[in-house]
């Protein structure tokens, strides 16, 4: 597997999410993630484990999907845990990570809801 530039700030797994989907490297976006991570997608479905989102991903962004930086919101963190979200530019109401501090000081994702929005919309 390549080496590939950690997030040491939980803040930057959104940006390095963008670079790596814009690149097309599935493997590198799930590298974002914690090897047990658990993410809300496709929507109603959940996705288990780095090497499920990665062949998620593989699928995803074949389509060669582009995606534009947004800007997050408050990180709220404490204890190596921290709950990144961003409001998206595509009106999917709202994205939520919790992330974890790994043992070298970097963070991955945990848990990933990538898009939600309020029941009845």
């Amino acid at each position: 597997m390549p080496e590939y530039e950690r997030a040491m700030r939980p803040e930057d797994l959104t940006r390095l999410f963008v670079e790596r989907s814009n690149a097309g490297d599935a493997a590198g976006v799930a590298a974002l993630y914690e090897e047990g991570a658990v993410m809300a997608y496709p929507p109603g479905e959940l996705t288990v484990g780095r090497e499920a989102i990665r062949e998620l991903w593989e699928k995803v962004l074949a389509h060669r999907p582009r995606f534009e930086p947004e800007e997050p919101l408050p990180t709220l963190a404490g204890d190596g845990i921290a709950l990144t979200s961003t409001p998206p530019r595509d009106g999917a109401g709202a994205r939520a990570q919790v992330v974890r501090r790994q043992p070298d000081g970097s963070w991955l994702r945990l848990l990933d809801q990538p898009e939600f929005v309020r029941p009845g919309d």
